[in-house]
């Protein structure tokens, strides 16, 4: 007996559409908005429909905001996030998987503990560390007790100071410690066949070289895959670079597009060229995806495995 399901096509066609609509429709306001003038937006408000205004729009975003400057700048920062998780990550599951360590389950613990922990939870002790990195030195130094014998040896204790505040490098390195990555690459070794490192040794392939020939080009498709969900979520990362970048050339995109909003109380904003900004942040992430969603896809199936 075949079962009759058109009435469950429908309601799964009508499911869909709505979903459609629902992702669609910002979309589309989006768009309608940042086609239309700031003088059109006093008269009638919202845009339902297009307008001629949009390369205005953009030429505006390029000549009187920062917002060209502050998109190098998320490049920079997505780019260099990526690349770094990903050989942190790498190095750090090879280490767990391939390695005879003790107490390996206890540090790949530790490593997904960050992922309960994010940016976003800690920022507060995270800004303390990078107004100066030294600062843990320094506290050790105090609760050791050898800052008193420097003073009394010197008439002075000793205070290490450097601050990565409002720099590239303070932008990604805390960002870069996460444990997804980690796991990512785990969950992948863990579908190899556990005797080829042994084969590697027999074929005289030590630990660096069995890393390089033969693992590395195994997991292309991981590293594709973690390269492309760490570069969007360095992107589009708000609350770190708006804490730790103090100047409008040190932002990201993400923060300039809300620092395009009026200070003053009772200003309406110039939406229109808000939205035209927020079309150009996001094509860069929507051309990383178009162009390795196939690796992103094939990396996320074989890392389930």
């Amino acid at each position: 007996m075949i079962e009759n399901a058109r009435s469950l096509n429908i309601v799964a066609s009508l499911i869909l559409l709505v979903g459609m609509l629902y992702i669609l429709g910002p979309l589309y306001l989006t768009l309608a908005t940042a086609s239309q003038s700031y003088e059109f937006l006093l008269r009638n408000g919202l845009a339902w429909y297009p307008g001629d205004q949009f390369l205005n729009n953009v030429a505006r975003i390029f000549t009187e905001t920062r917002i060209p400057i502050q998109m190098l700048n998320s490049l920079v920062v997505a780019f260099s996030l990526a690349i770094a998780t990903c050989i942190l990550s790498f190095l750090s599951a090879y280490a767990i998987v391939y390695f005879r360590i003790r107490w390996a389950g206890v540090a790949f613990a530790l490593i997904l503990a960050t992922i309960m922990l994010p940016v976003d939870i800690r920022v507060i002790t995270t800004y303390q560390v990078a107004s100066n990195v030294f600062s843990p030195i320094n506290a050790l130094l105090d609760v050791t007790g050898l800052n008193g014998l420097i003073a009394g040896v010197f008439g002075a204790p000793v205070q290490l100071e450097l601050s990565v505040l409002n720099t590239r490098f303070g932008l990604v390195a805390p960002l870069a410690a996460h444990g997804t990555g980690t796991f990512l690459f785990r969950q992948f070794f863990r579908t190899l066949p556990g005797d080829l490192f042994k084969a590697a040794r027999m074929d005289g392939a030590g630990p660096v070289r069995f890393m390089f020939d033969i693992l590395l080009p195994l997991s292309r498709t991981s590293f594709a895959a973690l390269f492309v969900l760490t570069f969007l979520s360095g992107w589009t990362q708000y609350l770190w670079p708006l804490v730790a970048s103090s100047t409008p050339d040190m932002q990201t995109a993400v923060v300039g597009l809300a620092r395009l909003l009026p200070d003053s109380d009772g200003e309406v904003p110039d939406f229109p060229m808000i939205m035209a900004g927020a079309v150009i942040v996001s094509l860069v992430p929507l051309l990383m995806i178009a162009l390795l969603q196939r690796y992103l896809v094939q990396g996320l199936v074989l890392s389930e495995k």
